[in-house]
């Protein structure tokens, strides 16, 4: 069994990224933000002008993502899943921002997919290190290859926690969807089955309802009927 979860919205209460750029850049972020959201430009495209317009030293921004406010009630649900899943963060958001937060949040450490964050004087610059040229999502993490790579070394079933526009692909392949914000709307849109949910606390409720064993002895059966 994999657990992807999403990072700004889902595991973070807030958009990691948008706060950065509304502290730290001017405002044409956001300009850049609804031409991405229209799709008009890539996710690469955006992520990459909008972080060209941010103006800060390291250990400001350091002490920013350290105020990031994160969703509690996940260490005691990524406690619960752990004895019998793999969790893996896999975010379209930066990875320094992801692993300072969530280390002086005390979560305890799993694998981040994240695009990768670099400074340079009184700035930051992005590269992609999980990027797929041929996705169709145009994000700089294609969370679809990372889920399927994963979830190859581990099994099924894969199940989505996220709440955005980087999720939307994942969630029509996903096997179990969890959605908040943009996703429960492109999901209904799509008809794609999910679960709406507000914190890791109301995910948590529900997997305890289930029978492990049967679910991943479904997913098993399902991939050798696909085979």
């Amino acid at each position: 069994m994999l657990f992807v979860i999403d990072f700004d919205g889902t595991l973070s209460v807030g958009d990691t990224v948008d706060a950065m750029l509304e502290r730290f850049a001017d405002d044409r972020w956001k300009d850049l933000e609804d031409e991405w959201l229209q799709g008009n430009i890539s996710a690469i495209e955006c992520m990459k002008q909008q972080l060209d317009l941010v103006e800060v030293d390291q250990v400001t921004l350091e002490n920013f993502f350290r105020g990031i406010q994160l969703d509690a009630s996940f260490i005691p649900f990524h406690q619960y899943i752990s004895k019998f899943s793999k969790v893996a963060i896999v975010s379209d958001g930066l990875d320094h921002a992801i692993d300072v937060a969530t280390r002086n949040a005390a979560i305890p450490a799993m694998p981040i997919y994240a695009n990768k964050l670099h400074f340079k004087p009184n700035g930051v610059s992005i590269s992609y290190p999980f990027r797929n040229e041929n996705c169709k999502a145009g994000n700089g993490v294609c969370k679809c290859q990372i889920a399927e790579q994963l979830s190859a070394d581990v099994g099924g079933p894969v199940v989505l926690v996220g709440d955005g526009k980087s999720d939307y692909c994942l969630a029509k392949h996903a096997d179990i969807v969890f959605a908040k914000g943009k996703l429960i709307t492109y999901c209904e849109q799509e008809n794609i089955p999910f679960r709406r949910f507000q914190t890791f606390s109301e995910v948590l409720g529900v997997v305890k309802q289930w029978d492990i064993s049967k679910k991943q002895a479904t997913a098993i059966a399902d991939k050798n009927l696909v085979a």
